[in-house]
């Protein structure tokens, strides 16, 4: 009878001991995944990305589960060019990794693989997503500038590539040379998205604005006037054309019609604290400097750095003799400045 009944302890302890061993196994593998998983970040932090890329795929052999380990060997692949075998991978892991660190490099890797071949509608919402999820992040930030700058190349290919005879060419091309500084073609392309589409809003208000950016003369203003005028009879919501008419006007010395843009200006947008800088200096040409003095009040109000608001304030204080508020508004707005080169330098500091 004994005999018989040691047969099945001995087959339980056999059992035992194979869970025993199975256990430390397990425990021993998870352990050296561990270790090799540290190895292959050191390895990847220090630009090994061939030997980081093998030691993760090694770790996955131990540890095919590994969120860690998943997302390094996608963004090494990714580090070395292989976007086409990654790229749906660290989408995932962007979305879905617990780790923030690698959620953030993930979509910071998924953006470039689908900006390299022009995926915008793709990598926009992901880079808006980072941004969101990274505020003040220097290489999201970094990803954001290259990532919008490559958009914008691809799109004015397209668009000359595709509708090389559009107005929108022709607008794209005005606004290209403005940066470069060379206003009279600007002038001319405008013009001749003009001709190719007369209704077209903001076309004029741009003709206008670059007409005075080549030149600030006599003739220029009337020319600027002209296409203000045009685009406020397209559309007279336009409180930014009615703001540059208004300018304009003043320079002409046309301070009632001035005035009245400028007024305009402020219904349609009443928080438009350009406008209000130019209407003060209508209204202390027209001799009300308190009228004068309410407006550029409001208008440091709204935008404490506006440089304008603060130097007309204190050059009617001056003209006025008060020279205690002169003071009090120059030390202001020296306040202002350093307060705003101190935010610069804490951004700085903080990168």
């Amino acid at each position: 009878m004994r005999g018989r009944l040691r047969h099945p302890y001995a087959k339980l302890k056999e059992v035992r001991l194979l869970f025993c061993v199975l256990a430390c196994t397990v425990r021993l593998l998870a352990q050296n995944a561990e270790a090799l998983l540290s190895d292959g970040v050191e390895q990847f932090k220090n630009g090994k990305y061939a030997a980081a890329l093998d030691t993760f795929t090694a770790v996955l052999k131990l540890s095919p589960a590994d969120a860690r380990a998943i997302a390094y060997e996608q963004l090494t692949r990714a580090v070395l060019g292989d976007c086409s075998r990654t790229l749906n991978e660290l989408v995932l892991q962007a979305k879905r990794n617990p780790d923030p660190d690698l959620r953030r490099r993930s979509g910071i890797y998924a953006v470039r693989c689908l900006a390299a071949r022009n995926d915008f509608p793709e990598a926009l919402p992901l880079l808006a997503d980072l941004l969101n999820r990274n505020p003040g992040d220097a290489d999201v930030i970094y990803e954001a500038a290259e990532t919008f700058n490559r958009a914008f190349n691809y799109s004015i290919f397209e668009l000359f590539q595709r509708e090389p005879s559009s107005y929108r060419a022709n607008q794209l091309s005005a606004e290209i040379l403005q940066t470069q500084g060379r206003f009279a073609e600007a002038v001319a392309q405008l013009q001749k998205a003009i001709e190719r589409n007369p209704t077209a809003l903001q076309l004029h208000e741009q003709l206008g604005r670059a007409v005075l950016r080549e030149s600030s003369g006599p003739e220029s203003q009337e020319k600027a006037r002209a296409a203000f005028d045009a685009e406020l009879t397209l559309n007279p919501q336009n409180a930014a054309a009615q703001f540059e008419l208004g300018r304009v006007l003043f320079s002409q010395q046309k301070q009632e019609e001035a005035a009245a843009r400028l007024e305009q200006a402020l219904t349609l947008r009443p928080l438009f604290p350009e406008a209000m800088v130019v209407l003060a200096r209508v209204r202390d040409a027209q001799k009300q400097p308190e009228a004068a003095i309410k407006l550029l009040r409001k208008a440091t109000e709204i935008s404490p750095g506006l440089e304008g608001a603060h130097t007309e304030l204190i050059r009617i204080y001056k003209e006025l003799g008060n020279i205690k508020e002169a003071q009090r508004e120059q030390a202001e707005w020296d306040k202002q400045k350093k307060a705003t080169a101190n935010e610069a330098l804490d951004r700085l500091r903080e990168k």
